[in-house]
């Protein structure tokens, strides 16, 4: 069979759009400006292979917290027939051959560069081009670029003293090796107990010699009762499917469910406990839904902080270690809320130790192990579950140059700045799919994803068909935007979660700034349709010169 990847050449490649990352968003956009705009489009990517997160996160136990059959693109009926996803959360390497399947099935790789990093971008502004450098010395230029490099791709390493000097094994749940790890006869160390960590753990134990969890931030979680889908479950959702894309495309949350209209604290205690026990049982994101103020009432939300620490106090048989699981500082669900199989049970184990940071601190990382307050936990393997530099840390890392010399580090110095999520002021035919300020990682992605890279398509179309020559977004509508994203998180209790990657609060100088939409994404995707039917309110449109009969610049606001 005939090699069709792109070939490497010396001189610059000019293209129509390139777009960065090779994950769900790179693969739709690149599908959609291709077959349906014909343009001359190239996408750039870091790794061998197609998948984004699911290709670099390979960590023991990871799995997907979206069920299987909302997880996947609904634009084709035919990769809807054609895909069948065996479990109801799918795991890491199954939805890494999904993606493959796709990339497969739509003829994707023949204009992907894999291998290919990033390494500045800068706007050429009397070319009108997007010029992209690579780490190995290649120039690509683009009149739109978009990057799909993922919320959650840029790997959280905390700067713990001694961290370099020690001697075993050490890896990152982010960029876990391929090959996998052998835990076998190991003393292993877990810091991070957020839904990787969550994840990780009950599969490293069952390996391991043994487990110690360094946590210092306890987290709440549901059970996900994974298993097999059945014949008849799969045979539903093949009859079902246009019923089960209208539902993600009217919720908040984007999953196949709606939210209850019921009130906690206007239902009885005992039915309450009933509806939770139910939920329990059911398992997943869906016990979020059991009420509809739980979010936005602390007093409702308590019910259900609640009930969960009640079920952790259950389950695991060691009260100090109970009471530190339980030991929860925040509203239910203000943090990434995740679901796991058998996290809690996993403290039961003879081989599971809990080291719990807010007792004895960590002071320093030894060659030969952790050293908290209390002493020295020898180790052979370091797991960092530490999470990620979420949302801005991937496109801060493409080293990006706009309008007149101004980097996006200077743009965003006091937390990001967009429109709708989609562009930044001064960064002229940028685009970016699920950025800051879109609903993003508060939604089952590829909802978000279909959505964004669907508007995007449609405005490039319309750009050139109105010979318009760039787009950026007007500093009002910027900073009306800014505005909303903060009403909208400030109306929910999301705020009050602390340390938490939505607000920034992990990463150590990072500005505290709440970055996704909360507004839900039914809402979103209202504003963004009437945004485009209004000519792109609260854009600069740029004709090009050549139309200059058109008149000056167009200025929609």
């Amino acid at each position: 069979m005939p090699d069709t990847r792109p070939k490497l050449t010396a001189s610059p490649r000019n293209l129509d759009a390139l777009i960065v990352g090779a994950g769900f968003s790179g693969l739709y956009q690149l599908h959609c400006l291709r077959e349906r705009l014909g343009l001359a489009v190239q996408v750039l990517e870091a790794a061998t292979g197609v998948g984004g997160t699911w290709y670099w996160n390979r960590y023991p136990g990871a799995r997907c917290d979206s069920e299987s059959h909302s997880y996947n693109y609904t634009f084709s009926r035919e990769l809807l027939n054609e895909w069948e996803w065996s479990e109801r959360y799918p795991e890491q390497a199954e939805i890494l051959r999904y993606l493959n399947f796709v990339a497969d099935r739509l003829d994707l790789r023949r204009d992907i560069f894999f291998n290919t990093r990033v390494a500045a971008a800068n706007y050429d502004e009397g070319a009108n081009q997007w010029r992209v450098s690579t780490a190995d010395g290649r120039e690509f230029r683009a009149t739109y670029l978009i990057t799909a490099v993922g919320c959650l791709s840029t790997t959280n390493i905390p700067d713990i003293p001694g961290l370099k000097s020690f001697a075993g094994d050490c890896h990152h749940t982010g960029n876990w090796p391929h090959a996998g790890v052998d835990f076998s006869g190991k003393r292993v160390g877990m810091l991070g107990t957020g839904s990787t960590g969550i994840q990780a753990a009950p599969v490293i134990a069952q390996g391991a010699a043994h487990l110690t969890v360094f946590q210092r931030t306890p987290n709440y979680s549901i059970p996900a009762h994974n298993a097999p889908l059945t014949p008849e479950f799969k045979r539903w959702v093949r009859e079902n499917q246009d019923e089960i894309r209208a539902v993600m495309h009217s919720t908040p949350n984007g999953h196949p469910f709606r939210i209850s209209s019921r009130r906690a604290l206007a239902t009885s205690a005992p039915e309450r406990q009933a509806i939770y026990e139910a939920a329990w049982a059911k398992g997943g994101l869906q016990f979020r839904a059991t009420f509809h103020d739980l979010l936005v009432d602390k007093a409702a939300n308590d019910t259900a902080a609640e009930f969960i620490r009640a079920r952790i106090r259950e389950v695991v048989k060691a009260p100090r270690t109970a009471a530190a699981l339980s030991d929860i500082d925040h509203p239910f669900a203000t943090k990434r809320p995740p679901i796991d199989s058998g996290y809690f049970e996993t403290f039961n184990r003879d081989n599971v130790t809990l080291v719990n940071l807010r007792d004895e601190p960590l002071e320093c990382i030894l060659p030969e192990g952790i050293r908290t307050r209390a002493g020295t936990y020898a180790l052979d393997t370091l797991v960092l579950a530490t999470g990620f530099d979420a949302m801005t840390g991937p496109l801060l890392g493409l080293n990006l140059t706009g309008r007149g010399g101004l980097t996006l580090a200077r743009a965003w110095r006091e937390g990001p700045r967009t429109y709708l999520g989609l562009q930044v002021e001064g960064f002229p035919n940028l685009f970016t799919v699920t950025g800051p300020g879109s609903p993003s990682v508060l939604v089952n992605m590829p909802v978000a994803i279909e959505q964004h890279v669907e508007w995007i398509t449609d405005c490039i179309a319309h750009l050139r068909r109105s010979s318009i020559r760039s787009i950026e977004p007007d500093p009002q509508a910027v900073q009306q935007w800014v505005e909303k994203v903060n009403d909208a998180a400030n109306a929910t209790l999301l705020p009050q979660a602390g340390h938490s990657w939505y607000l920034g609060t992990n990463v150590p100088g990072k500005p505290r700034v709440f970055m996704p939409y909360a507004g839900g994404m039914a809402r979103y995707r209202g504003i963004c349709a009437e945004v485009a039917g209004r000519g792109y309110e609260g854009f600069h449109l740029t004709p090009d010169p050549a139309d200059a009969h058109k008149g000056g610049q167009l200025r929609q606001a």
